[in-house]
């Protein structure tokens, strides 16, 4: 005689079913004081094995900090040894010091609801600031200059994320705006409930080291966010989230050939879809092969994290976390750890390939 299990085993098959469908990382513990990881860990993948080569087998994600309310704009100071980066909605600036992996807050504070954050090649820190909607440098005598709260098309949006190129001091960075849209992450403006850009059309900007002139180069992309040189400086990768406001927008990373102060050459690098769900990829790195390094969320677990693309575009890598990821940087004494800020946490891997740049 055939009998059906009794709901009470029902619903636990059902659940056990459920969990070993679920993605590792939504089940397991990040924290330093959480039960050793087995090697290698289960979250980093590698899609190509051939060519993500970056996968360690005997390192692990751990995560260093939590309690924010929206992580943002890592950058590595080489000389001091320290990370910064923003909680964005608690006005804040956050630095974690190398020694011993300890967190300090209000390192900016407070910090114009600050987004990215990057270094110049003097260490001065150099922040894209949401609320004031500018970009300033904090000087070594703690003096503030403002390097642009404006272009040729009037008052910025929000400024997001730049990078320093190494070669004449230029500054490029972009103004999606977000900022702009809503008082948790800076200064809702009046405008911003009729278009869902504040003031000007979105941009990617340069400022000139030696005149401070602020040129647009591009606004081809709806709303840029992260981006980052290549290693020989010849290509600019721009993230594209226009997809939280246009529905027209597609989700992808842009390439730019870079022509002295110019860019040209618009073209999709990558798209965001994977297993036949799409995402956004917001901050963006390089490493010293060339690969492309994307923090991507909006999508839940088994695809939040970050996703690492070859230099033809192709998705060789993942790292999965149980956080939507805003951006990444990579820092340590020798550029091999890979800083994640994902919403509420940040987290670290160690990594067998080092950060193409300085910042």
């Amino acid at each position: 005689m055939n009998r059906s299990p009794d709901p009470s085993r029902r619903a636990l098959l059902g659940a056990a079913a459920a969990l070993a469908a679920t993605p590792a990382a939504a089940q397991r513990s990040f924290g330093p004081n959480a039960q050793p990881q087995r090697y290698p860990d289960p979250d980093i993948i590698a899609i190509d094995p051939q060519r993500f080569t970056a996968r360690l087998g005997n390192s692990a994600i751990t995560r260093l900090h939590t309690g924010m309310g929206w992580a943002e704009g890592p950058a590595w100071h080489a000389n001091g040894r320290f990370l910064i980066w923003s909680d964005i909605p608690n006005d804040e600036c956050l630095r974690l010091v190398e020694e011993d992996l300890t967190t300090h807050r209000r390192f900016r504070s407070p910090s114009g609801y600050s987004n990215g954050n990057t270094f110049d090649r003097e260490g001065r820190q150099i922040a894209f600031r949401h609320f004031h909607r500018d970009v300033v440098r904090y000087e070594p005598d703690g003096r503030v200059t403002v390097l642009a709260d404006r272009g040729p098309d009037g008052a910025f949006n929000a400024p997001n994320d730049g990078v320093v190129h190494p070669e004449d001091g230029a500054l490029w960075f972009t103004d999606p705006g977000y900022g702009g849209l809503m008082d948790y992450e800076g200064n809702r403006v009046p405008e911003s409930a009729q278009s869902p850009r504040p003031f000007i059309k979105e941009a990617i900007y340069r400022i000139d080291a030696q005149s401070g002139q602020v040129a647009k180069v591009a606004d081809d992309v709806f709303k840029p966010n992260g981006l980052c040189f290549s290693p020989d400086y010849r290509t600019l990768y721009v993230a594209d989230t226009g997809r939280s406001h246009y529905p027209e927008a597609r989700s992808i990373i842009w390439a730019y050939d870079v022509d002295g102060p110019r860019l040209r050459n618009p073209r999709t690098f990558a798209e965001m879809t994977l297993d036949g769900r799409t995402g956004m990829v917001d901050g963006l790195r390089c490493d010293e092969a060339g690969n492309v390094w994307g923090a991507m969320g909006w999508v839940g677990d088994g695809y939040d994290g970050v996703h690492v693309f070859a230099p033809d575009g192709a998705r060789i890598g993942q790292i999965r976390l149980p956080e939507i990821c805003a951006n990444i940087c990579f820092g340590g004494t020798r550029r091999n750890r890979l800083f994640m800020c994902a919403s509420q946490s940040l987290y670290v891997v160690p990594v067998e390939t080092r950060g193409a740049h300085f910042c």
